[in-house]
């Protein structure tokens, strides 16, 4: 018998695969059910594959493998997160122009993905670059566009002045711009949004969807719904003028003792006391050079000044100071908060370093004070002190009656807030799909019809930021829209954020080589949604909620059925090394091309595999991979074997149907790494107790999802037709697998001479009689006289001979 050759085993069965089409999705098939294996698509930067990448796609070919044998039509595509600020980045840098760096990595890519002897659809690819795609981008835009579902309005963006560009939220570093570490400034733009905010409510729904709970949770913080009241304050001098506070604890309205307004707010200028404008100009300046979360960090100390006005109290008519800080955003409620000390710890944070009274005005069924962070606010018991008629009153009741108070007055009303916020599209960067807009010559947007798009992104373009957007220096571009539109008209010169390409490409892959759809709705209606999608957990509150957003606004637009794009979900773990998260930059990313090359694809997927719970991950670590090595030539010499005597048939069957049952269950719930080591436990059991023809069988199509190449190789030697993937995964008989019998060691003398099969309740007589029968355990009774017996049901038979 040879030894396995990898290499030249995972060379002619790719090239097998390819030849035959072997994973071409025929969409259209009726025969069988249809399954859509997915998982979330590379962005092709410079880093090429890693084995982060590897970790990921390799368990996920698995399942999809998996599910082919159980029956199903599994289509299983792959494509490119091609734009994108890497890109555009290395253009500056070299001169490279993105359109050929994109290509010569993603081709690279395709060798890697390749040589990983996975079932990717080729034929389905998709490339967000190419303009046969985001020409359907701009589509989806249009569509939105046409619900007013897109608008332009102006919002804050990350400026650096040294570089004179916009920059995105990765590329600001402690406040400071990642390329020339100078201060980032908030810096007013007009801007696209998507009205994600219209459809928060129906974002909560989950109903069908088999997803981590974990996810689901973040994806409902983000969205944060929360149901309140907007209390509307006078100003002191200008009562006709009113700024409203949102709350979900209104019950606390007698502690407020100060009011805190964000240095955003639009009507800040109409507020400030003249004496203390200055104060409150640099302040706004600096807050404009941290992050939002950086703002939010409760780690760190509160800020704020004096605005110098004040706001009158809608019950006690008491004068409350109003104060600017930067620990309040406008990105929730009204962007103004009710100070209430006594009852939240970052009011309490601030009152404390600014000198404000703290006075409670509710206590909990033992009468103690308690701040708001710490409990159930909407299921909170207690009793209201010190709030002039409601003191007594259940604090739930007394929200209720309060409300009702302010209502009757018109200084307030019961609302519902979301936290969520519009998605900002706009990107003045160059690397990215067209805004299919332009301008007449007053100024008003125009939608470009579709008969123009894909509206081409120009390639005249100097990508060196000098302030503008790279479009704008287009004279392609200018020359393009005039002689379409007439003289005066102006393109759009931003471009879509990268999110906007994934939030739909599921969508494209059934049907990519459509010319005249993005999509055909009968395809697209059989094969969505995503029957398992696969992906990184830090993706919960942008992409999957931009593309939940995206798929349900089609949804209701009529050109999809289902309103979910992703039936479920799984998320992977992280890979490591030595204990930190694999960059470019920390130089600590390890390519898998060398091991594959040494070892084989299949070898190296099983090591990965063999790390850990696949949504666990593990940290990096080259010493194990021999072992797995090791693993397949065993698994190679026992499948090659000449038929050997097996030594209990019955043993050797019920162990075969508890190794199906035991990987079947582990595939399904992506437990790699014990399906590798159950089958580790039978090779060796296999090969000092002989297996017959019928169970090597069972026992390669058990491997084929795990080791593909090895499999299929087996699967020929043993004379089977090609290919094993089209075969039906084993079934395990119920009855095999319960436990009927126990195998237990007989000692002699402390040593292990035999081993018995017998019933779990069998007595002592029955133990001893058919151990007393093993020929080793005979022989070594024989060299003296038994002195004692020792026998404890399920575990010992044993003997003491002197």
């Amino acid at each position: 018998m040879e030894a396995y050759n990898a290499s030249d085993v995972e060379k002619k069965w790719q090239d097998k695969w390819k030849e035959s089409e072997q994973y071409k999705t025929d969409t259209k098939e009726r025969r069988r059910k249809k399954y859509y294996n997915l998982v979330m698509f590379p962005y092709p930067s410079g880093d090429k594959l890693h084995i982060g990448h590897w970790y990921n796609f390799g368990p996920s070919d698995s399942h999809g493998r998996y599910m082919r044998m159980q029956g199903y039509n599994v289509m299983q595509p792959m494509g490119f997160d091609s734009f994108g600020l890497p890109a555009e980045n290395y253009a500056i840098k070299t001169g490279v122009h993105p359109k050929e760096s994109i290509a010569t990595n993603c081709e690279y890519m395709r060798k890697q993905l390749s040589a990983m002897g996975a079932m990717w659809d080729w034929d389905k690819e998709v490339v967000t670059s190419s303009k046969e795609y985001y020409k359907w981008t701009q589509w989806v835009f249009l569509k939105l566009y046409e619900k007013d579902l897109a608008y332009k309005s102006e919002a804050p963006v990350n400026w650096c002045d040294s570089c004179k560009t916009v920059l995105a939220n990765e590329q600001v570093e402690n406040g400071k711009c990642e390329r020339c570490k100078n201060d980032v400034v908030k810096k007013n733009l007009n801007q696209w949004f998507l009205r994600i905010s219209d459809y928060a409510e129906k974002l909560l729904e989950y109903d069908g969807l088999d997803w981590p709970e974990k996810t689901i949770l973040m994806q409902k913080n983000w969205i944060g719904k929360s149901k309140g009241c907007n209390v509307a304050w006078k100003l002191k001098g200008n009562e006709d003028f009113k700024l409203e506070t949102f709350t979900t604890t209104v019950d606390t309205i007698y502690g407020v003792t100060f009011v805190v307004i964000s240095p955003e707010h639009p009507e800040l200028d109409l507020i400030v006391d003249k004496n203390h404008k200055k104060s409150v100009d640099e302040y706004i300046k600096k807050a404009a050079k941290k992050s939002d979360i950086e703002r939010m960090d409760t780690s760190k100390g509160k800020t704020g000044v004096d605005t110098g006005a004040k706001l009158i109290h809608p019950f006690t008519g008491e004068e409350i100071p109003l104060w600017i800080s930067d620990y309040v955003l406008m990105n929730y409620g009204t962007g103004v908060v009710m100070g209430v000390p006594a009852h939240d710890q970052r009011d309490m944070d601030f009152a404390k370093q600014y000198k404000f009274k703290i006075v409670q005005s509710i206590e909990n069924e033992d009468g103690e004070s308690f701040v708001y962070d710490d409990v159930d606010k909407y299921n909170v018991k207690g009793k209201l002190v010190d709030s002039e008629g409601f003191t007594g009153m259940d604090i739930l009741e007394a929200r209720e009656k309060i409300i009702d108070k302010l209502e009757g007055t018109g200084d307030g009303n019961e609302t519902i807030q979301f936290k969520l916020r519009d998605w900002l599209i706009s990107r003045q960067r160059y690397w990215g799909a067209p805004i299919p807009v332009v301008y007449d010559p007053e100024g008003n947007a125009h939608a470009i019809p579709e008969e123009h798009l894909p509206w081409t992104l120009p390639e005249d373009v100097d990508f060196n930021p000098d302030g503008t957007a790279p479009l704008a220096r287009s004279k392609e571009l200018v020359k393009r829209t005039e002689e379409i539109f007439g003289k005066g008209w102006k393109p759009e010169v931003d471009t879509m954020d990268t999110f906007m390409c994934s939030s739909w490409y599921f969508l494209r892959y059934p049907d990519n080589k459509n010319e005249k759809k993005a999509f055909d709705e009968k395809i697209i209606n059989k094969w969505l949604p995503v029957d398992m999608y696969i992906g990184g957990p830090e993706h919960a509150c942008m992409h999957l909620l931009y593309a939940r957003f995206i798929h349900r606004a089609l949804h209701e637009m009529g050109y999809i059925k289902s309103k979910e794009p992703f039936k479920r979900l799984i998320h992977q773990g992280m890979v490591t090394k030595d204990g930190a998260k694999m960059s470019k930059s920390k130089g600590n990313v390890v390519s898998p091309d060398e091991f594959v090359e040494k070892y084989g694809s299949d070898v190296f997927r099983m090591y990965l595999m063999f790390m850990g719970p696949f949504t666990e991950g593990g940290d990096w670590n080259d010493k194990g991979i021999t072992g797995i090595a090791r693993f397949v030539e065993r698994f190679w010499k026992l499948i090659n074997q000449s038929e050997q005597k097996v030594n209990s048939l019955n043993s050797l069957k019920r162990r075969l149907h508890k190794l199906i049952k035991k990987i079947t269950e582990d595939i399904e719930s992506f437990q790699y790494n014990t399906a590798i080591a159950s089958m580790m436990e039978f090779v060796n059991f296999a090969l000092k107790n002989g297996i017959d023809e019928r169970s090597k069988k069972k026992i390669v199509q058990l491997m084929a999802p795990m080791a593909p190449h090895l499999a299929e190789e087996c699967w020929s030697v043993l004379g089977e037709k090609y290919s094993i993937f089209d075969s039906v995964w084993p079934k395990y008989d119920k009855k095999l697998v319960v436990d009927v019998t126990v195998t237990i060691g007989v000692q002699v003398n402390g040593r292990v001479r035999g081993e018995v099969e017998i019933s779990p309740s069998a007595g002592q007589e029955e133990a001893m009689e058919k151990a007393r029968a093993l020929d080793n355990v005979k022989r070594h009774l024989a060299k003296g006289e038994v002195t004692k017996e020792i026998y404890v049901p399920g575990r010992i038979i044993g003997f003491v001979v002197k």
